[in-house]
């Protein structure tokens, strides 16, 4: 019988290094806290690291379900760059089963159902730079499954000059964490809840590795990152959950950690809940306030204030939002309050990006040398 990873595309399909064997002659993956076991053929939870003769290998490496050119704030990113473009691009496949994924087409799917567009790293980097592109994304699914080729683009992309960015669950491992977030200049990382119960149950993943990852971010590296809570009513909002996320992101990260709590919609296997309430998304937003976070944001709704940064030492409006464009900026060339000068938690330019709310579907082949 002939193995699907056989008969898949063999130029996708590289060799990896976190693994390793077990005594009953099944493969480990050590990529993610899954540790996917698996016997020669088979495929891990998230379909795109498997077992091919006795070892685990990458079957996406160059393969995308698309690119788009973003704005940075969609990743959702505030203080990073703010108003630039950014080349988001993903492959398929996840390595959490979250039953309210708001990307389900993409990371409920294997490779070959996916592949819209493909490219070598050097093609990703050269089209951010022709197009403008202050970063580019790891995103649509989680960068952690893809390492290997998120990576290699990473370090295409510096070479020109472009900031790489993850958008992730943060469900990673020790050793590949500390190697990917060598090459990596900014994440965003999901906060799904503050509950294992809620983790196990809606994701099929733990808490505990998340808050390792956030805490490694903050302590070990220079990465710039915010933390996004998608708020489900009736799963992960109520006060005395909110209130022990902020705290120990305050505790543990910092009040200089932004926050993004952002509005679910039904899909996926959780029709039946409702849409969040944006009144919902403004109390989060203020009980993290009131227990010290600096930099808290609503997101999915039309909120200009929630969108908004505000000094946190005197209140004024630093850079103001609506949706995606930039209505005010009153950051100096140093990143300080103009009212102030209280400095704002960041990586800015002297002055904004102009990209605005525009959405551009990019095709890599075009940008192939």
């Amino acid at each position: 019988m002939v193995s699907e990873l056989e008969i898949s595309d063999p130029a996708a399909v590289v060799p990896t290094k976190h693994w390793h064997a077990l005594d009953d002659g099944r493969v480990q993956c050590d990529v993610c806290p899954r540790f996917c076991k698996l016997h020669d053929g088979q495929r891990g939870l998230c379909f795109v690291r498997a077992n091919q003769h006795g070892a685990i290998v990458l079957t996406t490496y160059g393969r995308s379900s698309g690119y788009c050119v973003d704005p940075i704030e969609k990743k959702p990113l505030n203080h990073f760059l703010p108003g630039t473009p950014v080349l988001s691009f993903g492959t398929a496949g996840c390595n959490l089963a979250c039953k309210f994924c708001q990307n389900w087409d993409i990371s409920k799917s294997r490779e070959f159902d996916r592949l819209t567009d493909r490219a070598s790293p050097e093609t990703i980097a050269r089209a951010a730079k022709r197009l403008g592109c202050a970063s580019v994304a790891y995103t649509y699914n989680d960068p952690v499954i893809f390492m290997e080729y998120a990576i290699d683009v990473a370090q295409a992309c510096r070479e020109l000059g472009i900031k790489s960015v993850a958008v992730t669950a943060g469900y990673m491992c020790d050793a590949p964490r500390r190697e990917f977030y060598r090459y990596m200049d900014a994440a965003n990382v999901d906060l799904k809840a503050f509950t294992e119960e809620f983790y196990w149950k809606m994701t099929g993943a733990h808490l505990e590795p998340v808050l390792e990852t956030l805490k490694y971010l903050k302590h070990e590296t220079q990465v710039w990152f915010e933390i996004t809570t998608l708020v489900i009513p009736g799963h992960n909002d109520s006060d005395q959950e909110l209130n022990a996320m902020t705290q120990w992101v305050v505790e543990h990260l910092g009040p200089d950690v932004p926050m993004h709590f952002t509005a679910f919609h039904p899909d996926w296997k959780m029709l039946d809940v409702p849409p969040t309430p944006p009144a919902t998304l403004t109390r989060a937003r203020d009980i993290a306030l009131r227990n010290g976070v600096r930099y808290a944001y609503t997101g999915n709704v039309h909120d200009e204030r929630g969108g908004s940064t505000f000094c946190h030492q005197c209140g004024a409006m630093l850079i103001g939002r609506d949706w995606y464009d930039i209505t005010a900026w009153n950051l100096d060339p140093e990143g300080k309050c103009k009212a102030c000068g209280a400095a704002c938690a960041g990586v800015f330019e002297a002055k904004p990006g102009t990209w605005g709310a525009r959405r551009q579907p990019v095709r890599l082949s075009n940008f192939a040398a």
